[in-house]
């Protein structure tokens, strides 16, 4: 049987992930995430090692909009 839960949103964007989905996934402070994306289903996962050494390699490329000036341009996007 698939259990529901639900998380409201804020308005900045961010949810608290519910308990039972923290025990699920084994999640701690600090640990991250990521989402999956497949037509209109999201599937979060706890971030493994791979992922983590991916986005450390691509976030090292993607600084060219890495400024003070930049954030408070983007800010509420």
């Amino acid at each position: 049987m698939m259990q529901k839960v639900i998380s409201k949103v804020t308005k900045k964007y961010q949810a608290t992930i519910p308990a039972v989905v923290r025990k699920k996934l084994h999640l701690g402070v600090g640990d991250m995430i990521t989402f999956e994306l497949s037509g209109q289903d999201i599937i979060i996962h706890k971030a493994t090692a791979m992922d983590k050494v991916f986005i450390a390699a691509l976030s090292e490329t993607l600084n060219e909009w890495n400024s003070d000036a930049d954030e408070d341009a983007f800010r509420d996007l």
